[in-house]
């Protein structure tokens, strides 16, 4: 008896479009944050500083030794086209955010009857932001001498005591009704319209994206070759191995996306060559793909041009040799200057 597959296609076809629905509809998520760090007793050290960071890379950096940097291209445009806000926020930074968050650590000090030493009080507070579904998530924690402190709760708009000691100051912030107020702005309100700003600016078709400086590295002979590719932006690439111009899968093993220190980002695709005939290597070759850009960074996985710590063989009998060379001339000269001091004494 045959039974009819007409059920068991829907069923797959349903899966399969929910698989889609999905797949097209997954978050993309972006975040604001602000790493605040106040200090008391240390030397050297600037008593506040305060980093942002957009979907986890640097972009500005102050403190109250009035030093001010911008990290991003994108950041220097907005600054640049509104000049009222990039004098509000050095003002900010270094005047009115150093006084207050200095008031919050000497009260804190006093509250718990710590005078002198070395204290220190630290605050992440930011957003993430999802594109898809306009979902916005703020966040307030506080840290105190390297423990967890105290965190705001953005719904019932109260302080959460994160330890014992912590729930009398809790009772004095919620009652600063005010200071909550300032938050819930900033959080709720400023910072994502900010991290949107960036976001647009950062997508606008003025902002030409950087290529990246490509390598073939490789550890030891039997080790895979590693296509690296650093200096890149923005991080929407992809990067894979060929041969005969088909993307391979087998013997390919992909690295993440990297951050680097000035913005950039970095990522790698190992080849394990160990199966690969010597006279086959010029069908592989490694491409670099940004995304809407048609130019692709093409690399020839070439003998020749792969970076290496090891010492070539051509060049080991000769590096043995001068090294023995030189031990035999300081020994000669020391024998010399042993033979004239002897005689010399005589």
């Amino acid at each position: 008896m045959f039974r009819s597959t007409e059920p068991t296609q829907i069923k797959m076809k349903t899966i399969y479009l929910l698989f889609l629905f999905c797949h097209v509809s997954s978050s993309v998520k972006h975040s604001y944050k602000n790493f605040v760090t106040t200090t008391t007793g240390v030397s050297n050290t600037p008593e506040f500083m305060i980093t942002l960071m957009i979907n986890d890379i640097e972009v500005g950096y102050c403190d109250s030794n009035k030093k001010f940097e911008v990290k991003r291209e994108t950041m220097k445009n907005i600054l640049e086209d509104d000049p009222q806000f990039l004098k509000e926020h050095v003002h900010d930074c270094f005047e009115k955010l150093p006084n207050i968050y200095k008031n919050i650590l000497n009260t804190l000090t006093k509250y718990w009857n710590q005078s002198g030493g070395v204290h220190v009080l630290q605050i992440q507070n930011g957003c993430e932001w999802d594109e898809n579904t306009g979902e916005v998530v703020g966040f307030l924690q506080c840290g105190y001498d390297g423990e967890d402190f105290m965190s705001l709760d953005l719904k019932t708009m109260n302080w959460i005591a994160l330890n014992p000691q912590t729930v009398g100051t809790k009772q004095i912030w919620d009652a600063d009704k005010f200071a909550i107020n300032e938050a819930e702005i900033s959080i709720t309100y400023i910072y994502p319209e900010l991290l949107k700003k960036y976001l647009k600016y950062e997508n606008s078709s003025s902002l030409r994206p950087v290529l990246p400086s490509v390598s073939l590295l490789q550890k030891t002979p039997s080790s895979p070759v590693s296509c690296h590719a650093t200096g890149f932006y923005p991080d929407r690439v992809d990067m894979f191995w060929r041969k005969d111009g088909e993307e391979i899968h087998e013997d390919v093993d992909h690295g993440e996306i990297l951050p680097n220190h000035d913005g950039t980002f970095q990522m790698r695709v190992d080849l394990n060559i160990s199966s690969v005939k010597p006279e086959d290597w010029s069908r592989y070759d490694c491409v670099f793909q940004f995304s809407g850009v048609k130019k692709d960074v093409i690399t020839k996985l070439d003998k020749a041009e792969i970076r290496t710590n090891r010492v070539p063989p051509s060049e080991f009998p000769a590096a043995v040799i001068g090294v023995v060379v030189g031990l035999l001339l300081l020994l000669v000269c020391i024998t010399g200057l042993f033979i004239w001091w002897k005689k010399k004494k005589n």
